[in-house]
């Protein structure tokens, strides 16, 4: 129950305040997502079932948190991110987002029917090291992909 909560709300936050200048970045911000979410996932829960949702192993239920839960929580992030501000500001935007995440998540390993996320191995104290690594790593391609876009840019004016 609260992940189909969770999606309606993220995305329509997503779509109400989205300040991501294109729609091409918007949607590699998305595939991104996906892509990470799924690759870091088929490790860490499927390989090592350090966590689950749902149900251990794949499990269609879970397949939304996959593809519709975390991209648009990627989309509110980046598009409040001090990207101009000093290091101080940023180090303390990612500290208040790990805080979030971690929040949230331990709210969904409530039981079912409310909760999704299951714990095998995993503790949830590991997300405040593991959750600013991936907020760097969501960051640094969505500066690389920018990047790119101004190159295609400047390249198409000429």
């Amino acid at each position: 129950m609260l992940l189909y909560i969770s999606i309606i709300v993220f995305n329509l936050i997503a779509i109400k305040i989205n300040k991501i200048p294109t729609m091409n970045r918007i949607v590699h911000i998305w595939l991104f997502t996906i892509a990470f979410q799924f690759l870091f996932d088929i490790i860490v829960e499927f390989k090592y079932h350090a966590y689950w949702y749902f149900e251990k192993g794949i499990d269609f239920k879970g397949m939304p948190a996959h593809f519709i839960l975390i991209p648009p929580v990627n989309i509110i992030l980046l598009s409040f991110f001090p990207f101009k501000s000093t290091f101080f500001k940023q180090a303390m935007y990612i500290i208040c987002w790990t805080l979030g995440i971690i929040i949230y998540e331990a709210v969904t390993s409530i039981p079912a029917p409310w909760g999704f996320f299951h714990y095998g191995w995993w503790k949830l104290w590991y997300d405040i090291i593991i959750v600013p690594i991936l907020i760097l790593i969501l960051l640094g391609y969505y500066k690389w992909i920018s990047k790119l876009e101004a190159k295609i840019s400047e390249s198409n004016k000429n």
